[in-house]
């Protein structure tokens, strides 16, 4: 019918989009409801009580009902102390106040944190009091605030470059101690280990007899007897009595990155490319067992008197604990996600730390378990780290950044620059070693502008010139 009726009327029926049709229906819309447009409802009165009742319940249900005779009392301020925590009202409540009506002071609830005892000392026992709060008064303010759980840093004082020994002729990269503190010895790219005086810093000796650079030093304490390893495959024996090299350790299939001895029996360590620790006889020559089990270069270690007596730290990103006499793994760590190139471990305290691009962690032994993470990150490949007994933690970096950490808080309270000796590359500011001496009042770093620094504390730094500007983690801080 309908279209018979258009078709009957000779006029064209006009197609029309969507959009079109929605206009015109609000246009409608609007001409019928335009008289009305701006007159507005009347509030409801009822509805207003309703919901300002349920407001009122919902912030104060727990202390709106209190018996008069509290209330009156409150209002007339008994002289007997309260423990109660109040809020501050409005200048209608300071009426009220004044007139000694019942709802003069209102209590906290009974949910919330009770006021300290006023015997203790040290805490604040104060009446909570906000300025201008309104009728949606939040009532987390009122709750106490404990304090953080996390170690205050030990103040220590800053430390100073005071010497810069120039002596070799290429990338300084390892650096050992005579354990009478007398010298120290230092090897190179140069392929050369050099003997220094520690005091004055003057070249005593220089050893020459590796092909490669000398990645490793270590000096023993019961023989006159300094161990080299080498990117040769070399490890050599040197008689510090004829200054000459009277064994030689083969084994090892590719360069040599690390090593250490073990503190209370005839035993070297060494870790290299070849992803493998072996444990030598340095007595016999006799390559006693081979550590296998890290994907990856072995590039730390460091050995103890008690179990887990070696423990090495690989590019494969793991830690592993190892059983000397069985030769096996013990425990594997796995908390780091980048190579883990140095370890150190604290000369009293039954622990260590481990330095990764990602982060610097704190283990305990001989467990291994996870302490903390230091609280800053230095954003470099760190090289090398060493602890001494006041718990400084030294940690150097490829871009020559050296940072100074208190060990039992984490807390990093000192961040250094290299400054490469004139005549070299910006890019040669790079540590590659550093190590405290025995006392661990003088620090030694090993640099890629081929020099050697020397630094001690600063002796007229104070608290008060050098205060410790710590902040807690959040995440541990409680409420």
């Amino acid at each position: 019918m309908a279209m018979s009726s258009t078709a009957a009327s000779g006029e064209p029926v006009e197609p029309q989009s969507l959009k079109k049709l929605s206009l015109k229906s609000l246009k409608r819309s609007l001409d019928l409801f335009a008289p009305a447009r701006s007159l507005l409802f009347a509030p409801d009165a009822e509805s207003k009580r309703i919901r300002v009742s349920c407001k009122v319940n919902a912030e104060y249900g727990a202390v709106k009902n209190l018996p008069t005779d509290q209330g009156r009392a409150q209002g007339k301020g008994a002289a007997t102390p309260s423990t109660a925590l109040a809020l501050t009202g409005k200048q209608d409540t300071a009426d009220a106040r004044r007139e000694g009506t019942s709802n003069a002071i209102i209590p906290a609830p009974p949910m919330l944190p009770k006021a300290p005892e006023s015997s203790v000392p040290g805490k604040n026992t104060t009446v909570l009091s906000i300025p201008g709060s309104s009728d949606r008064f939040s009532t987390s303010a009122l709750m106490e605030r404990l304090p953080s759980r996390w170690p205050k840093p030990v103040w220590h004082a800053p430390w100073k470059n005071y010497r810069v020994i120039s002596g070799h002729l290429g990338w300084v990269r390892s650096i050992a101690f005579d354990p009478g503190n007398e010298w120290f010895c230092t090897g190179s790219a140069d392929r050369t280990i050099k003997i220094w005086d520690l005091a004055s810093g003057t070249l005593k000796l220089t050893l020459t007899g590796h092909i490669e650079q000398v990645r490793g030093l270590a000096v023993s304490q019961r023989h006159t007897y300094l161990f080299s390893a080498g990117d040769d495959k070399q490890v050599k024996c040197w008689d510090l009595e004829q200054n000459k090299v009277i064994r030689s350790y083969h084994g090892h299939l590719s360069g040599v990155y690390c090593l250490a001895l073990h503190p209370t029996i005839d035993v070297l360590l060494t870790g290299g490319r070849d992803s493998v620790c072996r444990v030598w006889d340095i007595r016999t020559k006799a390559h006693v067992s081979a550590l296998t089990g890290h994907d990856n270069t072995v590039c730390s270690v460091f050995a103890r008197p008690t179990d887990p007596q070696v423990v090495t730290g690989s590019h494969d990103t793991t830690i592993k604990f190892w059983d000397l006499v069985a030769g096996k793994t013990m425990c594997t760590l796995t908390h780091h996600k980048k190579s883990v190139r140095a370890l150190a471990l604290h000369p009293k305290e039954k622990s260590f730390a481990s330095a990764s691009a990602d982060n610097i962690k704190k283990f305990s032994l001989p467990r291994g378990e996870f302490l903390h993470n230091m609280l800053s990150q230095q954003k470099t490949i760190l090289n090398a780290m060493a602890v001494n007994e006041d718990g400084v933690l030294a940690t150097a970096g490829d871009n020559g950044s050296m940072w100074f950490w208190d060990w039992k808080s984490g807390h990093n309270f000192q961040q250094e620059q290299t400054i490469v000796q004139p005549g070299s590359l910006e890019s040669e500011a790079c540590i590659y070693a550093l190590s405290y001496d025995n006392s661990g009042s003088r620090l030694v770093t090993c640099e890629a502008d081929k020099t050697i620094k020397m630094w001690k504390e600063d002796l007229t730094a104070t608290p008060e010139t050098h205060p410790v500007n710590f902040k807690p983690p959040k995440d541990i801080r409680r409420y």
